[in-house]
């Protein structure tokens, strides 16, 4: 899977779940989202080091 797919899927799942705590109200979805959003910080942050390699090898 490439890391865009990823990223994708991770607000794919984090967008029903935000969803669901700001509209509906639901609590547990709220914890879902915020272990999303974490999951999401720690890729992105792969993501900028995987770059910076990248550009410092190239």
């Amino acid at each position: 899977m490439s890391r865009i797919d990823e990223v994708k899927n991770l607000t794919s799942e984090l967008e029903g779940d935000l969803d669901k705590f700001y509209n509906k109200g639901n609590k547990a979805a709220g914890t879902r989202a915020r272990k999303s959003l974490q999951e999401l910080k720690k890729l992105a942050q792969e993501i900028r080091l995987e770059i910076q390699d990248m550009k410092n090898n190239a």
